[in-house]
């Protein structure tokens, strides 16, 4: 096994015990993004001997904890000091912030090796797509907006990214390239220096290899609820599948990575059970739709009066002159339903129910790159707030991965991981899953 093929967490152990070098795990690293950049192009941005320069820093020093020597990429609307942050937008091209954001100055402080900028959808929005293509087939899409973050670390480029996520831009493309991802409670992680398209739903969330890889990060972090979260046996589990309201929008192999994980949980022990949310949840993803494009309106007025307003799409022009005619009545109902599913959601955890089992995408990831897919399954529970975790479950016969996700109730992030990390060894399987009416 070459080190770039290593998890994070079997990395970790390595390095630690003066068995893998960063430089070696930096080189291995490099020679693999070039081999496979021409297909993936992934990234925006990567400097090969700043990488190793830094590489060869992180052996000189102490270690500063479980990511020292990790490779880490960064969505490319995240600030850092060292590295243009472009947003894929021809009126940001070159555009160097001075300082990291405060999540890449984390993962630094914490000894992380930052290796570049990954390609993302125009302001983690909807103007230009990225140039990335899905590693595992190169005639679809990876998803977005996190699209290189999301096929970087499907394509073993680096061990983990962040990704960020306004309806489903962590989860989805998780998903499509057959990674772990998670989605935290909103703002459980600072996003200054993350560039916003939407305040009250942009979440800062991060790819890995594995459950344990999720770990390492969150635990930098420092999330809330780390001190309580305890692990979990499967037998027992109590798992809510929920089809969620979108059902009839999945392809037969979404059903099927559902259905199929839902399965393989309960021969391993777990109960699981049919959840239909109540009624109200119903109208949670036309919500997330309409607070999204309200919120990004003022998001997006500073460029819209600025002097490249020309180089806009017609979408973000859009948006500023509110041209869906959102009201004032239309955009409070529409939080007010978000604050009343908040509490209704988080009431129906406990001793009946541990985790939900919901999809993370319609099905396939689209072919071709002009659609990243539709966020229908994600949505919702970003609108709620709520904690999701990817897991992959197998493989659709075109070789595209297909997954699912684990929500929990708001700042439960920590214990879900826990209960992801139970479950993942019984969803995944590395097969070709057979197509669910």
């Amino acid at each position: 096994m070459q080190p770039y093929e290593l998890s994070a967490a079997e990395a970790a152990t390595l390095i630690a015990a003066k068995e893998l070098s960063c430089e070696e795990l930096a080189r291995s690293t490099l020679a693999h993004i070039e081999a496979r950049e021409p297909t993936v192009r992934a990234w925006s941005y990567i400097d090969p001997g700043q990488v190793l320069r830094n590489a060869r820093e992180l052996d000189k020093a102490p270690p500063a904890g479980p990511l020292h020597g990790l490779t880490f990429g960064v969505k490319d609307i995240i600030d850092t000091a060292d590295m243009p942050t472009q947003y894929n937008s021809p009126l940001y091209v070159g555009h160097r912030p001075g300082k990291d954001a405060a999540c890449v100055a984390v993962m630094r402080h914490s000894g992380a090796l930052i290796v570049g900028k990954t390609d993302t959808v125009e302001f983690a929005s909807s103007g230009r797509k990225a140039a990335t293509h899905n590693p595992h087939n190169p005639a679809h899409s990876p998803g977005g907006s996190s699209s290189g973050s999301g096929a970087a670390v499907g394509d073993k480029q680096v061990q983990l990214a962040f990704g960020t996520q306004t309806a489903g831009s962590v989860i989805r493309p998780a998903a499509y390239n057959g990674t772990y991802a998670i989605k935290p409670t909103h703002g459980a992680v600072s996003c200054e220096g993350v560039r916003s398209a939407s305040h009250t739903l942009d979440t800062l969330g991060w790819f890995g290899r594995s459950v344990e890889d999720l770990q390492l990060v969150a635990r930098a972090f420092r999330l809330l609820g780390a001190e309580a979260a305890k692990p979990v046996e499967l037998r027992g589990l109590k798992i809510g599948l929920c089809r969620s309201p979108a059902w009839e929008v999945a392809d037969p192999y979404g059903r099927a990575a559902l259905l199929e994980a839902g399965r393989r949980l309960e021969a391993a022990g777990a109960t699981v059970f049919e959840l239909d949310l109540p009624a109200p949840f119903n109208g949670l993803i036309k919500a997330q739709q309409l607070i999204a494009r309200a919120e990004n309106g003022p998001a997006f007025l500073s460029e819209y009066v600025g002097p490249k307003r020309h180089l806009l799409m017609r979408n973000y022009l859009d948006v500023v002159e509110n041209v869906s005619g959102i009201t004032p009545a239309q955009l409070i109902a529409a939080y007010d339903l978000a604050a009343e599913c908040r509490r209704s959601f988080d009431a129906m955890f406990g001793a009946q129910l541990d985790a939900v089992l919901t999809p993370s995408s319609p099905g396939e990831a689209p072919e071709g790159l002009a659609c990243t897919g539709d966020p229908v399954f994600n949505g919702l529970w970003t609108l709620l707030y709520a904690p999701c975790v990817a897991i992959p479950v197998g493989a659709s016969p075109r070789a595209l991965p297909l997954g699912v996700q684990l929500v929990g109730p708001r700042f439960s992030d920590m214990q879900l991981l826990e209960i992801a990390q139970a479950c993942a060894p019984a969803i995944y399987e590395n097969s070709i899953l057979a197509a669910q009416a």
